[in-house]
């Protein structure tokens, strides 16, 4: 497969069930079911219109990144291409291409997560230059009724 065979487009809730089906067929990919749910991704989109990407190869979905900024950093979030067409440039394209569009929305810092155990994903990141960060704790606090209340105890 040549790297110009790949398309990479700005995603649109059109691409909603090809997307959620690539996900769902990626080794040790995580979603959640509230904010990676169709609602969940329609949200994401609106306050992000033009920072995620998929990529396509012959009319097939292989790529994709949600992307989404709060005016000063960005977070990448569920970066994955399909297992074939990985180490043909498809991922960094993806990324040049969410890069560019926070470049226009000047957006300067990008984080994201990946999971210990991904050592595919882990490599790719090491192997891009980005810097894996040991100066900071990760916390997540799952936002829901029962949670709001035993914190507010």
């Amino acid at each position: 497969m040549k790297k110009d065979e790949i398309m990479v487009r700005k995603m649109t809730m059109d691409d909603y069930a090809k997307v959620h089906e690539l996900w769902m067929n990626i080794h040790k990919f995580g979603i959640r079911s509230i904010d990676d749910s169709k609602d969940g991704i329609q949200r994401f989109l609106t306050r992000n219109p033009d920072t995620s990407v998929v990529a396509v190869s012959n009319g097939e979905l292989i790529g994709s990144i949600l992307c989404g900024h709060d005016g000063r950093t960005a977070s990448f979030y569920h970066v994955c291409v399909k297992e074939e067409f990985r180490n043909q440039g498809v991922g960094k394209t993806m990324v040049m291409h969410c890069m560019k569009a926070l470049e226009k929305e000047k957006v300067s810092k990008i984080s994201l997560v990946a999971f210990k155990d991904n050592e595919v994903g882990n490599s790719f990141w090491k192997e891009e230059g980005w810097q894996k960060r040991e100066d900071l704790n990760l916390y997540d606090f799952i936002l829901n009724k029962e949670n709001i209340i035993k914190f507010n105890c």
